[in-house]
């Protein structure tokens, strides 16, 4: 299993970016896709996830609102919509993916992107 992310960037705060994560190796009907982040100094946290065979997404109280998480099957990839951004929003954030149930735990997901860098400028 690969995961792309990208789409990451500098943004004033109030702005908007949306990342991507193309997987690819295998048939992700089973899985779920989510994504984390890590500030500096600070441990990697749950974002959003999302089941690939589809129904409701689920995320952190601190993004909740503002950050969408959705998939594209015919393209194999993953989208997170951040409107409305913050300071501390500021993080690298990771894609990833995990057989089965829907899970909040970093270390329940063994495939991961490469991460994306987001800053948010007050």
């Amino acid at each position: 299993v690969q995961l792309q992310a990208c789409g990451g960037g500098l943004v004033q705060a109030g702005g908007s970016l949306r990342l991507s994560c193309a997987a690819s190796g295998r048939t992700f009907s089973s899985y779920v896709m989510a994504w984390f982040r890590q500030a500096p100094g600070q441990e990697r946290e749950f974002v959003a996830n999302i089941m690939w065979s589809g129904g409701s997404a689920y995320y952190a109280d601190s993004v909740k609102g503002r950050f969408t998480i959705s998939r594209d099957n015919a393209k194999n990839t993953v989208y997170l919509q951040m409107n409305s951004l913050k300071p501390e929003d500021t993080a690298v954030y990771y894609c990833a993916a995990r057989y089965g149930t829907r899970s909040t735990r970093t270390y329940e997901y063994g495939y991961w992107g490469q991460g994306t860098q987001v800053t948010v400028s007050s």
